[in-house]
């Protein structure tokens, strides 16, 4: 279960990786692979990592596997606010 917090970012990271793409963000599922369901290419996939790490203040190391929308979201809300709770 999403807590308020993690809906927030949940909001925020499909809005991102929307704007990339101008994808409208309810296609955005969290299990919506970004490469084979939207023809992300690795420059659209950088630029996601970029700008939430800007956005949320955090860094995404190359090594982590990203593939779906949910994977985005689980890395920034388990990466993100924790001195908050």
């Amino acid at each position: 279960m999403l807590t308020t917090t993690d809906k927030a970012i949940e909001r925020e990271v499909i809005r991102i990786i929307s704007k990339t793409k101008e994808i409208r963000p309810a296609r955005l599922q969290a299990n919506a692979r970004l490469l084979q369901d939207f023809g992300f290419d690795t420059v659209d996939v950088v630029d996601i990592i970029l700008e939430l790490e800007k956005n949320f203040q955090i860094v995404i190391p190359d090594e982590v596997p990203i593939h779906t929308v949910g994977d985005f979201v689980e890395y920034v809300a388990s990466h993100t606010f924790r001195e908050a709770s």
